[in-house]
């Protein structure tokens, strides 16, 4: 099928948006001075298929992308336009920006404490936080086809240093997984790998096919690909060699996942993502797919129930909706857990069992990913039931565990214990475990 180029529009060139021709210059002002703050990013793919030009600001698909006050707290917002109206020099444009992230939660759940060691040396650009699973961030992968303006991984595209995971190669690794023969399984992440050409890619997974480590079983790709520029498995000059990477990872006896990351419906409605999923399915990958619940994005039961069906219909996996995380423009997307709980349940409802391989809503918190079971009452106490689907600990994983009920609460550190306790069973543990910087236990 025919292709169009592929272009990238940031904070550099956003003006020559066709779209964006006829705007006041206080709306582009706008997305001047919160791009100097959250990264931004967006394509002619996204701009001409994907959002709604008719219903902006409020299409959910503009929202997804492009930049706006409302994802800067007005305290924030006031003191970056005012540099910029003051025609401040760039130094300082980027010293009051630095301030403003830094204020942000650059480093959400806890990230830099699952770098895994060997030998004593960082494996630079791993983490482990469980027990099963390495994460992997290939130095060629930090960026994207387009930015989510709700992305936790904001900080890796701002020039936050110590917020930025990269590998510039897999060769450390594979041994470090030689040494782990309880990890089964590796996801690739980013930024979003399929950024990468195919030669690039196939350079940093095929340490990884060795039979040197039969006991890694799957190998996910996350990426916001399928979504954003599906023309990278139709027409891009290496979509065939992408493919054919592919194959080689399925002939190798393993499960490819790739991990879709899919926010709303319309995502899924072009004939471009529809022939994407066909041929990457072709290979022998499966796909599944995940998303946060964000405010203004997806905050309605049908879009789910919908979504999901429409990813059954193409025969891909339902497998996560997440609870935003506390970083970045959380204030904006954040949807309350009781909120978040009932979306869910509703969504749910509506789908047949085929559809409900889908778990949620879970946070991705520090301690391990946590499922809100629901709002309850025990011993005439209103809570909320909470689960391990993940964790530091593995002995934790399927521990149901309670929080006093709170309507305002959108995080895992916004609640409280219920029945009187001071502290929620893994706590202690957990302290030892961020202090000590230990591997995954269980």
């Amino acid at each position: 099928m025919a292709s169009p180029q592929y272009r990238a529009y940031t904070a550099r060139n956003f003006r020559e948006i066709p779209q964006l021709a006829d705007w006041p210059e206080s709306a582009l002002k706008e997305i001047e001075t919160v791009s100097r703050v959250l990264p931004f990013k967006t394509n002619n793919y996204v701009i001409d298929e994907l959002i709604d030009w008719n219903d902006v600001p409020v299409d959910p698909m503009y929202t997804l992308n492009f930049p706006r006050h409302e994802l800067l707290k007005a305290p924030h917002y006031r003191k970056m336009a005012k540099a910029v109206e003051n025609g401040s020099p760039e130094h300082h444009l980027k010293a009051v920006a630095r301030s403003i992230q830094l204020e942000l939660n650059p480093d959400a759940s806890g990230q830099s404490a699952n770098v895994p060691l060997l030998n004593g040396h960082r494996v630079s650009g791993a983490q482990h936080k469980y027990r099963e699973t390495v994460l992997f961030f290939p130095q060629a992968g930090q960026t994207c086809h387009a930015y989510c303006t709700f992305c936790f991984r904001w900080p890796q595209f701002s020039g936050l240093s110590h917020s930025r995971f990269s590998g510039r190669e897999s060769g450390a690794l594979a041994e470090y997984l030689k040494l782990h023969p309880k990890v089964t399984d590796l996801l690739i992440t980013g930024g979003d790998p399929m950024i990468m050409k195919a030669r690039t890619l196939a350079e940093y997974l095929e340490p990884f096919l060795t039979d040197e480590l039969p006991h890694l079983k799957t190998i996910r790709i996350g990426t916001k690909t399928l979504a954003y520029w599906p023309y990278r498995y139709l027409t891009d000059s290496d979509s065939d060699d992408i493919l054919r990477l592919f194959e080689k990872v399925a002939a190798s006896g393993r499960t490819l996942a790739i991990m879709a990351h899919f926010n709303h419906p319309v995502e899924l409605s072009t004939e471009a993502v529809r022939k994407a999923i066909a041929r990457i399915q072709a290979t022998g990958a499966q796909i599944r797919t995940q998303s946060p619940l964000l405010r203004h994005i997806n905050d309605k039961p049908e879009l789910w129930s919908r979504m999901w069906r429409k990813q059954v219909d193409f025969n891909c996996i339902p497998y996560y909706m997440f609870v935003e995380r506390d970083t970045g423009a959380k204030h904006f997307f954040a949807v309350p857990l009781e909120r978040c709980w009932q979306i869910f349940r509703h969504a749910y409802q509506k789908v047949s069992g085929i559809c409900r391989t889908v778990r949620g809503p879970v946070m991705s918190a520090t301690p391990g990913k946590v499922q809100i079971l629901g709002v309850t009452e025990v011993a005439d106490e209103k809570v909320f039931a909470l689960q391990f689907i993940q964790g530091r600990n593995a002995d934790w994983v399927g521990r149901p565990f309670f929080a006093r009920y709170d309507k305002n609460a959108t995080w895992l550190n916004g609640l409280r214990p219920a029945f009187g306790e001071h502290r929620f069973f893994f706590e202690n543990e957990l302290k030892g475990l961020l202090l000590a910087k230990m591997q995954p236990m269980g």
